[in-house]
């Protein structure tokens, strides 16, 4: 997780994980704090999780020896918002994970049986055996909608690129391998067009450096199947050039693309 202290305005990069992560490693320009945290099976109260079949199934508490210094995720988010936001402290008061089940109910809809989640088994489908059953979809006439997508085609001026990172396949969309299996790029990888290789006088595996207005990262340009006047990073080493306060506008979650990077090629001396 990536915060700012609201209340002391000193940019803090906060790392809650299971296992020293490699991005840990990564020289700061601001103040890292490393916390330890619990796995999904050390939870106090049992949490849930919902498989590909939409199925939400109850994950208990498995008893055994704890890290003294580790603690459940929820517990530290939620002492956080009620740091930053102290007039709505009540509703943040959760005093379990039954008490967030409960509240996901009373919110949400469609996972108002969550609330029911107690012991191992317990589980739920959420939309049913079959979603859209009999071609009708949740819609007022029962029928899908499709609109037709056409983005703007973007001009490079001056080497500016707008960036989009790869998450990758594995667990929580980052990929650790040192190679994407599914495009065969290192972790170093600046993805281009071919269009802009040619245009910047670059070949595949020349290094460059890729300068947003927050930071600045060194990799190696490669040619890819991508638009004219966009690059492709692998996330989460290109957290790095994503401003923190860069957030959408619906619901405020913070930017993990479409920001403008120059890109330069790297002298060989």
């Amino acid at each position: 997780a990536y915060v700012r202290s609201a209340l002391s305005r000193i940019p803090l990069r906060v790392h809650h994980d299971i296992v020293l992560n490699p991005q840990v490693l990564i020289d700061p320009e601001e103040t890292v704090l490393l916390l330890p945290a619990t796995t999904r099976y050390e939870l106090e109260g049992g949490g849930t999780e919902t498989t590909t079949e939409r199925r939400v199934i109850f994950s208990p508490e498995i008893p055994g020896p704890r890290l003294p210094e580790a603690r459940d995720e929820w517990r530290v988010l939620v002492a956080i918002a009620r740091r930053i936001r102290p007039e709505a402290r009540e509703k943040l008061a959760f005093a379990s994970t039954a008490d967030i089940r409960a509240d996901i109910s009373r919110t949400i809809p469609a996972y108002e049986p969550i609330r029911n989640l107690k012991q191992k088994g317990d589980q739920f489908q959420w939309g049913g055996p079959h979603l859209c059953e009999n071609g009708r979809f949740a819609t007022a006439d029962g029928k899908a909608h499709f609109a037709p997508l056409r983005p703007p085609r973007v001009i490079p001026e001056d080497n500016a690129f707008v960036l989009t990172t790869r998450r990758g396949n594995q667990f929580n969309s980052m990929y650790f391998a040192e190679r994407d299996a599914a495009t065969g790029y290192p972790r170093d990888a600046v993805v281009l067009s071919a269009e802009d290789m040619k245009r910047m006088g670059l070949r595949d595996g020349m290094r460059v450096q890729v300068t947003s207005p927050v930071g600045a990262r060194t990799g190696r340009a490669y040619t890819g199947d991508i638009t004219p006047g966009t690059v492709m990073m692998f996330w989460p080493e290109a957290n790095d050039l994503i401003p923190a306060d860069v957030r959408d506008e619906t619901c405020g979650i913070p930017a993990y693309r479409d920001v403008t990077v120059q890109i330069e090629p790297v002298s060989a001396s």
